[in-house]
């Protein structure tokens, strides 16, 4: 059992999953928020927030750069529910309700059956948009789902990342498609190979080399939603060997290939 379903609504910063999978994800991120809905079955994940359990009518969610897994609890697989949306779309509505401060999902399952109503109802305004009047019931409804979680965590203070393997990380993210030994990016912390190993996992979750591997997968992912390039030229872009490298790739981090991702 294997159905992805991904679609835009009218605003080009959010993406809607529909989702059924035994798929057993291994560890990534996202570059956006994401908030969802577990409909059938039930998952197992594991993140910086801890491991949790997900069953019928509980929200999910994800923060952007959180590295996370997620498996079936049985062999049914699980159907679930997910929008993304890329930062800028909720800093916008983070302003529009007076809030300040970084926005971030506090726990990565919440059992809330209104919210859960909540969920459905702006899920079904996403993927039904149509007609004069679809835009302002994808606002209204985003609205009444967002607004609890977002002012949950608005005024909340992220720990500072560590200056040095910052700049090794915007290293890796302006050109995911290079391939820096241990020692260049060392170097650009002004550290030893040892030091600059242990920081940069202990900042980001990941190993200089899996955080790579996963931009790579983020800008093939956001270049497809583009639809402007080939799946090969995509691949070449993004630093892959060629284009069924890719697709190993991407299907073992989201569950599907790239031409069906794309469709």
């Amino acid at each position: 059992m294997q159905d992805f379903q991904s679609f835009r609504p009218r605003d080009p910063r959010l993406r809607a999953v529909c989702a059924q999978s035994k798929h057993r994800f291994s560890r990534h991120t996202h570059d956006e928020f994401g908030i969802g809905l577990i409909v059938n079955g039930g998952q197992i994940s594991a993140s910086g927030r801890g491991q949790v359990t997900a069953e019928p009518g509980n929200i999910i969610t994800v923060n952007p750069g959180e590295v996370h897994d997620g498996a079936p609890l049985d062999d049914h697989g699980r159907h679930w529910l997910m929008l993304y949306m890329e930062p800028e779309f909720l800093n916008d509505m983070q302003t529009d309700l007076g809030e300040t401060g970084q926005v971030e999902f506090e726990r990565p399952v919440f059992d809330n059956p209104d919210w859960a109503n909540r969920f459905y109802r702006a899920f079904q305004a996403m993927r039904e948009g149509k007609g004069s009047a679809a835009a302002l019931a994808q606002d209204e409804t985003l609205i009444d789902l967002l607004a609890p979680l977002i002012s949950w965590r608005s005024n909340a203070v992220r720990p500072k990342n560590d200056p040095p393997m910052e700049r090794v990380r915007q290293m890796i993210c302006d050109d995911p498609a290079a391939n820096p030994s241990l020692q260049d990016l060392a170097t650009v912390a002004n550290a030893s190979r040892f030091q600059t190993l242990r920081a940069f996992q202990a900042m980001t979750g990941l190993t200089p080399h899996a955080y790579i591997l996963q931009q790579r997968a983020n800008q093939a992912r956001r270049l497809i939603l583009s639809g402007k390039s080939s799946l090969a030229d995509i691949a070449a872009t993004c630093g892959y060997a060629d284009q069924s490298h890719m697709t190993r790739e991407f299907k073992r981090r989201y569950g599907l290939t790239p031409a069906a991702f794309r469709a």
